[in-house]
């Protein structure tokens, strides 16, 4: 768990996009903890499936001011985010939902094209974006929208610090429940194809929000994890089966079972544009499935646990152990699980 925080030593205007999202909202609290003045803006609607009213953003945002509009609409986001008021800084944390491309694109690149122009015309001179660890082997949609984002980015002239993290505790917390229940934790091939360091919401945030302060991490692209070591998901499972008091159960669920899939979607989907979307949402989860959460080593093409930058404190395990307790509810995952 984080501990005090220190004030910025320059406390900015700084305006938040994707801010009720798990990471946004976290990031959000540690950018008030700091001092900086925060303007948020959310959907009427926000949060998975719209769950969350304007009463509820604020309540999730506290210290933080809220406007309402939509982020994708050029003429909103000026109007009823920008409101032609000056700021120091934009920090970024909107994603895709489900990395669909038509949603990708619009998101991931469209949307953060138009937040960079509307935040340079309000003064912004520094920009943080949250991105991914995946984009350093793009093979999907929503990869080749961040990535061009981020190239935009990068030549705009701005400041900027372009974060990837790896995996998200959420994103690994989707098999609790199920183990819980009795039932066998799944593996992809044996378990031990990928590993990743998986980094908390709060460490995570915080790393974040101490991009504006931090001279070292300005004009760079920044990857970064958890507290090492790297876990595979079989260790995932076994440490989920101790925490339980129960002996570990695999059920193993092959690759090619998902290369099938997608096959058999891909050809439904040149004549069905559903299917063809369900096609992309598993070309994902085969993805996750495959390719580690670590810093790509381009001269050798392997994954490098070593090499992979660690912030924070808190490990996935002391997640796994708090939803175990019931010290903490199982987070909604949204559109990217793959369980």
């Amino acid at each position: 768990m984080q501990g005090p925080v220190a004030a910025s030593p320059r406390p900015r205007r700084v305006f938040v996009l994707g801010a009720t999202g798990t990471i946004g909202s976290a990031t959000v609290r540690a950018l008030v903890a700091r001092g900086h003045e925060v303007v948020c803006l959310v959907r009427p609607r926000a949060g998975v499936g719209g769950r969350l009213g304007a009463q509820d953003s604020a309540r999730l945002l506290p210290g933080a001011a809220l406007r309402l509009g939509d982020a994708g609409d050029p003429a909103s986001l000026s109007r009823d985010g920008f409101r032609g008021e000056r700021f120091d800084a934009l920090v970024s944390c909107l994603a895709s939902r489900s990395g669909a491309p038509a949603d990708a694109w619009a998101v991931d690149h469209r949307a953060h094209v138009h937040a960079l122009r509307a935040a340079r015309e309000a003064g912004a001179a520094q920009v943080v974006l949250l991105s991914a660890l995946c984009v350093q082997k793009p093979r999907l949609a929503f990869q080749h929208a961040k990535l061009a984002f981020e190239q935009a980015l990068i030549g705009s002239g701005v400041d900027y610090s372009i974060v990837r993290p790896t995996a998200f505790f959420k994103s690994l917390s989707g098999q609790v429940e199920r183990v819980r229940q009795g039932k066998p934790f799944l593996l992809f091939g044996d378990g031990r194809l990928t590993a990743c360091k998986p980094v908390s919401d709060d460490d995570l945030a915080a790393y974040l929000a101490g991009c504006l302060d931090d001279p070292q991490r300005r004009n760079r692209v920044l990857p970064i994890g958890g507290p090492g070591p790297a876990v595979t998901p079989r260790e995932q499972g076994e440490e989920l089966f101790r925490l339980l008091g129960r002996p570990p159960r695999f059920r193993r669920v092959p690759v090619a079972l998902l290369d099938a899939i997608i096959g058999g979607l891909s050809a439904a989907g040149r004549v069905l544009p559903s299917a063809a979307a369900k096609a992309e949402l598993a070309r994902i989860g085969r993805y996750y499935a495959t390719e580690s959460m670590l810093l790509l080593d381009p001269g050798t093409g392997r994954y490098d646990a070593a090499a992979t930058p660690e912030t924070g404190r808190e490990t996935l395990f002391d997640f796994y152990a708090r939803l175990v307790r019931g010290d903490e509810a199982l987070p909604q995952r949204g559109d990217h699980a793959v369980f």
